[in-house]
């Protein structure tokens, strides 16, 4: 596999783990990611939720988190770690500073459009920095708001972007009816993305690699987005499915379980359509059952706490610990397909012979 280049940053392996909350990967798998070769990354949805004055001191609990788990990884590997933080939170400009601070390689932005940054960055010197800024769209037409905005706000543009298609786990950047609309396929919108992006590496002068997203899984999955033009894949359903990853054994025990017909879309309480697999649950809230529960503060910009019927931070949480009965597993649509639970070494292992097999046979 061709190295990644972002900037002044080199990947060895260009396969970045995708982001998962909540506490689905924390510092244990994003370390075992970068000590593999690629992009570990952390999530930051609820990850204060962990804390024990979660409850009383919400926003700080997060910062808190959030530092403790960058500073654990970083003591486990000296490969490249990054941090997602979801435009929605409510505290996304402390996260995101939080995240600086602590010198992280990538700072990954998604579920909302990030047209303004924290005021307490240094905005004109972005590109200073040794944080790598990556958005996360689902469109051209968002990848061109984002780097329009930047460019005219911060004269710096974005040093790389995530297109992630409509194969995704967890919440999605899509309408429901357009999640099996072929002109919404991720094989569609990621050349649509480069080329909305290409006038802005001439303008800046700078390479701005696009990262391909969404339903892949296999190393010949890998080669045939490169093919297209990515320079790199994320995933996230195969790193739940490792030794490593931060989730309880009953959280992984639910991939193993699933069918094809259990990973389902459902409607999240923030306003987005997400993709799941379907439990008791999903299936007594989605009966209009009112989950009763307490809103220690608003942590989604788009929740309306007191209309809907479940706390999702809750359930994520509950979900992770192993409490699936009060809880659901976010997944890809691929997540029936895992079998067993295995390392991140041997994953990755697996990946890089499976990309070789199919650029063999693209040369011959």
């Amino acid at each position: 596999m061709p190295v990644l280049r972002i900037g002044d940053l080199e990947v060895d392996i260009p396969i970045v783990q995708g982001g998962m909350g909540v506490g689905i990967s924390l510092s244990g798998l994003v370390s075992a990611v970068a000590n593999a070769g690629g992009i570990g990354v952390i999530a930051t949805a609820g990850i204060g939720q962990f804390e024990p004055d979660w409850d009383t001191n919400s926003r700080e609990a997060d910062k808190r988190a959030l530092q403790k788990e960058i500073r654990m990884a970083k003591a486990r590997t000296d490969g490249i770690i990054g941090v997602n933080i979801m435009v929605a939170l409510s505290d996304f400009d402390d996260l995101v500073q939080c995240s600086v601070d602590e010198g992280v390689n990538t700072l990954f932005l998604g579920a909302g459009l990030p047209i303004r940054l924290p005021d307490t960055l240094p905005l004109d010197g972005l590109g200073e920095l040794p944080t790598k800024f990556i958005p996360i769209v689902s469109s051209a037409k968002a990848a061109k708001i984002i780097f329009k905005a930047w460019a005219k706000r911060y004269s710096h543009v974005p040093d790389a972007v995530v297109v992630e298609g409509p194969l995704a786990g967890g919440h999605l950047g899509f309408k429901k009816e357009h999640l099996d609309n072929p002109d919404y396929a991720l094989e569609k919108i990621l050349p649509e993305v480069i080329s909305a992006i290409k006038p802005y590496e001439e303008q800046f002068s700078k390479s701005i690699p696009v990262i391909a997203a969404g339903g892949i899984y296999t190393g010949a999955d890998i080669h045939k987005f490169m093919q297209l033009g990515a320079k790199a894949v994320q995933m996230g359903t195969r790193f739940v499915a490792t030794y490593e990853c931060d989730a309880a054994p009953e959280f992984k025990q639910e991939y193993l379980n699933c069918r094809k017909e259990d990973v389902v879309i459902i409607d999240s309480p923030v306003g987005l359509p997400g993709r799941a697999i379907r439990n008791k649950f999903l299936e007594r809230v989605s009966s209009g059952v009112k989950e009763v529960f307490k809103c220690p503060w608003k942590c989604l910009r788009s929740c309306d706490f007191k209309e809907v019927p479940y706390c999702i931070g809750r359930a994520l949480t509950n979900a992770k610990e192993g409490n699936l009965a009060e809880g659901f597993a976010f997944a890809g649509a691929n997540a029936y397909r895992v079998d067993k639970i295995i390392s991140v070494k041997e994953l990755i292992d697996t990946l890089i012979e499976e990309y070789g097999r199919s650029n063999a046979a693209a040369r011959r």
